[in-house]
């Protein structure tokens, strides 16, 4: 029996079994995109697999930096957990057909896991997404693409240089280079390996402009796989290249010397029977993707948060850094938010620029459907195609950016849009979550020097986002 091919607790232990395994790698993802887990003994997998099991709610009541949320002038109501709460083990259940096998760990399988309350959960927020949408008639298919930063140095090292005169894996502006990657192939071929060996298989792999930078892209699957290879692509990736005493770097912008780092997100829909609702013969764009793309202009504003999660994600938002400033939308045009992509029906789709690599992939994908699925149920027509450079247009607020990480968490906690969407609870959860963020930031400006990227930021998001 194959780990990918489990569908119950049932499957898990003859596995498990066949295997004589004694333990089992378990993780959670965090509301900034984290995982976060441990070693657990087989025989308490098996029965977890079966009946769920505790695991400390305090994974979602501490930032990136393992800091409590303490917020003043916020009811401890509209937090998920807190001192208020005792951070009590809640319950969690493991999910079976996520198992993998560890390449880094012989015998040691690996298996996802979520809150059974799925009202906070990051995966349990894009599932519910996933079933409004079938309650619609709609599935969707998605792929995540992540540009970072490869270095030659380690955990230590880093923080030791203080996060500056950094050893980049190769030097100069190199996009698409066949000379970098034929030469480092044997790198290049370690990752594409992993990828394969945990099902999460790349599509494409390649040098970005920039020293050291690399962009993949994960193979197309059901919007939930998608995610999950996302969130598992960002933590394996890096464990190859530290065990290589190396660092990969996904935040959003590192520094100020070169462009952002994207996590774009690609989507389209089909009916339940797998009829692409995104492309028809004729020749002008269907409605269904019309009106998603309207709803993405209409409330990614209001979601950005969901999409732009850190301080540094604003950062990348600015003109010159291929990356979108406004919620513009064109057909092949890379200076929008939203780049409708032409195909036949297996390929048409849209993609959304918006995201930085720093996102937690469930929410930011669930962000993009929640809009998208809006746009469709309400009708919302697009604005005009923009043709063109979209960075010099003159906009209403409304289709700009957020200029911070403080005006999104606002934003998002005052949508009843949002609210009705993802829930109550997790809107006040995560938007007093970023307001927390947002505000350690502030306390620390007395600290910050002239350049934009703060040290805050280097020490906060450089390893662990």
């Amino acid at each position: 029996m194959e780990i990918r091919k489990l569908k119950s607790a049932k499957d898990i232990k003859k596995f498990l079994d066949s295997r004589k395994t004694e333990y089992v790698k378990v993780a959670i993802t965090d509301i900034d995109g984290v995982l976060r887990g441990k070693y657990m003994h087989v025989d308490k997998f098996i029965k977890s697999s079966e009946k769920g099991f505790g695991f400390c709610d305090v994974i979602f009541g501490w930032d990136s930096n393992d800091e409590l949320y303490e917020l003043r002038n916020v009811s401890e109501d509209e937090l998920f957990t807190g001192w208020h709460t005792g951070f009590p083990d809640v319950k969690t259940s493991i999910v079976v057909e996520s198992g993998r096998l560890n390449p880094f760990e012989e015998n040691i399988p690996f298996f996802l896991a979520e809150l059974s309350d799925e009202e906070v959960c990051p995966r349990g927020i894009l599932n519910k997404i996933l079933g409004l949408m079938e309650n619609e008639g709609i599935k969707s298919k998605s792929a995540f693409e992540y540009e970072f930063f490869l270095f030659d140095e380690t955990p230590h090292s880093v923080r030791e240089k203080k996060f500056s005169n950094l050893k980049n894996f190769t030097p100069g502006m190199y996009g698409y280079s066949i000379l970098r990657n034929s030469v480092h192939s044997d790198l290049y071929n370690k990752l594409l390996n992993l990828c394969a060996e945990m099902d999460l298989p790349l599509e494409g792999l390649h040098t970005e402009t920039g020293p050291g930078v690399i962009e993949a892209a994960i193979m197309v699957d059901h919007s939930i796989n998608a995610a999950d290879k996302a969130v598992l692509f960002k933590t394996f990736s890096k464990v190859l290249f530290q065990k290589n005493d190396q660092m990969a770097n996904f935040m959003a912008k590192w520094s100020d010397k070169y462009p952002g780092q994207s996590g774009h997100i690609h989507a389209s829909l089909q009916d339940l029977d797998g009829q692409s609702l995104f492309s028809t013969k004729e020749e002008a764009l269907p409605k269904t993707l019309l009106y998603f793309v309207g709803g993405l202009q209409k409330y990614m504003r209001e979601f950005a948060v969901m999409i732009a999660p850190t301080v540094n994600s604003y950062k990348r938002l600015c003109p010159g850094a291929w990356a979108p400033i406004n919620m513009t939308w064109g057909i092949e045009n890379r200076t929008t938010a939203f780049r409708v992509i032409q195909g036949d029906s297996a390929s048409q789709r849209v993609e959304n620029r918006l995201p930085g690599a720093d996102s937690n992939p469930y929410l930011a994908l669930a962000a993009t459907l929640g809009a998208g699925l809006l746009g469709i149920k309400e009708e919302i027509e697009p604005s005009a195609e923009t043709v063109g450079g979209a960075y010099e247009l003159k906009l209403e607020r409304k289709y700009q950016v957020p200029s911070d990480l403080g005006e999104a968490a606002k934003l998002f906690k005052n949508s009843d849009p949002a609210k009705d969407l993802f829930g109550e609870k997790f809107v006040n959860h995560f938007a007093n979550s970023r307001i927390w963020e947002f505000e350690e930031y502030q306390k620390s400006k007395s600290l910050i020097e002239s350049s934009s990227i703060s040290l805050w930021e280097l020490e906060r998001y450089f390893e662990i986002i």
